[in-house]
């Protein structure tokens, strides 16, 4: 059967109706914005529950419940070690960064840094962001075009397009607000979902497999090692980068990053803001390992059920029509065979002494899966026309819920993955343009100009923007797991630009040229390291913060300076 036939009427139903009223709505509550606080700002009234569902939405786009449930079928529950750092993060930004942002009354993040520093460091920080963030944008968009070019075999482009175009009606139509009161309804959409999607797992095990039974068999081929407390610089994902490197990313995504900042200065007063943010740390940690526990429980899933060699259909599909089909076709028999064995092993639950045998069995699996993705990258070589993709991680979630979920949560379930592409990509259009039209726009126009004319140039940056992130998404290919490509981008850049902003808080008399420079030679020296793998991405948060910061001390020390440092009551008055 092809995929796309598993689309029943009740699907479609289910899905059109969700987007068109999410799109509706948000256009319809906010049509009235006239004045940049309320299309920047959201009006500056947003309540602590419409904040923490905001910043958890912006942070939960498509790729998050596209790869983290593959990420934990292939490597375990062990992810859930890079969120460990954002509680800490939640708080020092509540008592840090917050008051500071509402006390100067800014509109971005990055009007401060030119009452403490200088016009060149705020501009800096704020091209770092729009660099950064406008390729996060196009990847939030090219991941739920993935998944629906796979179900309903569109061209991908036309993907792309169709759904930057859906999110982009309601941005700008609304700024902020828009995003804000859009993204309570996906959120909600997203929680019942996933909920929906796991007990639908547990309910198709086999009868006498309980949660228990299931967790233990997941043990058996190591998927629930949640802790590392290795130091061990090859691997990503310990518990000393989650905590480390993990509250250095955190804090430079939730307090300098304009997608997160716009969220929390939406707050009706600093308290709002500071609840919104607190619930976003307590709640962020458990979904994010409830997603983690989907995937493991997906592994689980397959281990009573057949499986394909490989997850990416397309990719299988080349296969087909290729001189490697025999070889590969062996290769499925093997996989088949083992299927088959663990299942026998399987069906009285887990016995301790099965162990050796099941991860024996893992193993020789994993060697055919690595011989069939040699075939795969063989026919990338060999097709110069397109790209096939032999990692399938970013598959797995898809195609269990669209050959095991009856008809109707299909429907809901990529609901639930459009809905977060789009209050993600939403937030992230509506950062862009705020901080081209008010960092850069704005502050480069000499000329006294109308709140009316602010408003439509912000419209017109959010258009702007919004064809930018397609037409990334549009060259964009698959890379090892989406979830870390858009990990990876933050990482290069936002150790550096959390580095300016504590300089700018707790550094007095370092200045803005020294920062100016020290972030510039920065920004080379982090690109340049992760280029050259030496250090996990997750450190180069630390790395670059640590760079900046101490490069700019020993710059001040060389550079004079007749200026004080300015009391925060005067800063970003700009």
């Amino acid at each position: 059967m092809e995929i796309e036939s598993k689309l029943h009427l009740v699907d479609w139903i289910i899905l059109s109706v969700t987007l068109i009223f999410i799109v509706a709505y948000g256009t319809y509550v906010t049509r009235k914005n006239s004045n940049v606080t309320d299309y920047i700002k959201g009006g500056s009234d947003s309540k602590w529950w419409t904040i923490g569902l905001s910043v958890m939405a912006t942070q939960a786009s498509a790729i998050t419940f596209l790869s983290t449930p593959g990420q934990a079928f292939h490597s375990g529950m062990g992810f859930v070690q890079f969120y460990f750092g954002l509680p800490i993060a939640m708080v020092i930004i509540c008592v840090v960064f917050i008051p500071i942002y509402h006390k100067l009354k800014v509109y971005t993040a990055y009007e401060f840094l030119e009452g403490r520093f200088d016009l060149k460091t705020r501009s800096l920080a704020a091209i770092l962001f729009l660099i950064q963030r406008g390729l996060a944008a196009g990847i939030t968009i090219f991941a739920p075009a993935i998944i629906l070019s796979a179900v309903l075999g569109w061209d991908l482009m036309t993907l792309n397009i169709i759904i930057g175009f859906l999110v982009i009606i309601y941005t700008v139509s609304g700024g902020t607000k828009a995003v804000n009161v859009t993204q309570k309804q996906q959120m909600i959409i997203i929680f019942i979902g996933m909920l929906i999607a796991f007990f639908m797992i547990m309910s198709q095990l086999p009868e006498n497999i309980t949660f228990k039974n299931a967790l233990e068999i997941a043990g058996a081929s190591n998927k629930m090692e949640v802790l590392d407390f290795s130091f061990d610089l090859s691997n990503r994902y310990t518990v000393w980068t989650g905590i480390l490197g993990g509250t250095f990313l955190m804090l430079s995504y939730f307090g300098t990053d304009q997608s997160q900042v716009q969220r929390y200065l939406s707050g009706k007063s600093v308290r709002e803001s500071q609840l919104g943010l607190i619930f976003n740390g307590l709640l962020k940690v458990p979904m994010q390992f409830f997603i983690l526990l989907i995937g493991v429980m997906v592994f689980v899933f397959y281990q009573f059920n057949p499986s394909p060699l490989n997850f990416n259909p397309g990719a299988n599909l080349e296969v087909q029509k290729s001189k490697y089909v025999d070889e590969y076709k062996a290769l499925e028999q093997e996989h088949i065979n083992i299927e088959n064995s663990k299942k026998v092993l399987f069906l009285d639950g887990f016995q301790v002494d099965e162990k050796q045998q099941i991860q024996e069995l893992n193993e020789r699996d994993l060697a055919i899966k690595a011989k069939s993705k040699v075939i795969i990258d063989k026919l990338d070589e060999e097709n110069l026309l397109e790209k096939i993709e032999s990692n399938d991680k970013d598959y797995v979630f898809i195609h269990f819920i669209l050959n095991n979920l009856p008809r109707g949560l299909i429907g809901l379930l990529l609901a639930v993955i459009l809905s977060a592409a789009m209050s993600s990509t939403a937030s992230e259009l509506n950062a862009l343009a705020s901080t081209t039209a008010i960092d850069l726009y704005k502050r480069n126009v000499k000329e006294e100009k109308s709140e009316e004319h602010f408003v439509k140039a912000s419209k017109w940056f959010t258009l702007a923007w919004g064809i930018i992130a397609i037409s990334v998404a549009c060259v964009a290919n698959l890379v090892d797991n989406l979830i870390q490509l858009v990990n990876i981008i933050g990482s290069i850049f936002y150790g550096n630009v959390l580095g300016i902003f504590l300089l700018a808080f707790f550094v007095k008399y370092v200045r803005g040229n020294a920062v100016f420079i020290a972030a510039l030679i920065t920004q080379v020296i982090i690109i340049a390291v992760y280029f050259l793998d030496w250090l996990p991405y997750l450190w180069l948060n630390l790395l670059g913060c640590a760079l900046v910061m101490g490069i700019a001390i020993i710059l001040q020390t060389f550079i004079p300076t007749k200026d004080k440092f300015e009391d925060l009551d005067t800063i970003g008055t700009n």
